[in-house]
């Protein structure tokens, strides 16, 4: 597959990247205090957690890392047997399913119940894992669609008046305003309507990242027969 035009594909992580504010608003506001994306987060609340912050579920955040785990390891089992972009296309696609199944079970289980939220973070967590896995192949700087810590260092360590080249601060700024728009999103609609409807619009932002990459694939496509010759 020819690789997406450098533009193309900046757009196309950054979408991922506000499913992550999207999600990750869900995650947090309605499952109890958890991340499905942001990692990071999830090992220090289980250090919270143990120490005895009661408002936090050693359990949920477990479940998170461990689903997240899960789904890094599909997601690195698929990119070693295809082509960078046809990989984030499979994940993309296998996440596309995944979130469909949560839009599901929230509309139906919500998280009124443990057991409920517990499903929920299992499957977003699978879903975000697989994101991760797929992207980093790509390995597009600055554009990781989950961690802002190295975005933002870069922003500062490499600008100008750090005395560094100042190399793609609109992406980084981008990526930033990018996570920040889902968790908006995502936290508006968590808040004031339902949870299933931020997870349908983390839906409808992976569908169209799906479609983009199906329509370059099939431009993509080696001629046969005559056209080939």
């Amino acid at each position: 597959m020819t690789e997406p035009k450098p533009r193309d594909l900046a757009a196309l992580l950054l979408t991922l990247t506000v499913v992550t504010g999207v999600v990750d608003a869900v995650s947090f506001l309605g499952l109890g205090r958890v991340f499905v994306a942001n990692m990071t987060g999830n090992v220090v609340f289980l250090g919270f957690a143990a120490a005895g912050e009661s408002t936090l579920s050693v359990l949920a955040s477990l479940t998170a890392v461990l689903a997240f785990l899960a789904g890094a390891l599909a997601g690195g089992r698929l990119a070693r047997r295809e082509d960078d972009y046809d990989a984030l296309r499979q994940a993309t696609a296998v996440q596309a399913a995944l979130i469909a199944v949560a839009v599901g079970l929230s509309a139906t289980l919500g998280n009124g119940t443990r057991l409920g939220s517990e499903l929920l973070i299992v499957v977003l967590g699978v879903a975000m894992g697989l994101q991760n896995a797929a992207v980093r192949r790509i390995g597009a700087p600055d554009l990781t669609t989950t961690v802002l810590t190295m975005t933002l260092t870069g922003f500062a360590a490499d600008s100008k008046a750090a005395g560094g080249a100042g190399s793609h601060p609109v992406r980084k700024v981008a990526a930033v305003g990018a996570m920040l728009v889902g968790a908006f999103a995502g936290g508006l609609l968590q808040l004031h309507v339902a949870m299933w409807t931020a997870l349908a619009l983390a839906l409808a932002l992976v569908l169209g990242v799906l479609a983009v990459l199906q329509v370059g694939r099939g431009r993509n496509k080696p001629a046969t027969g005559s056209d080939s010759a």
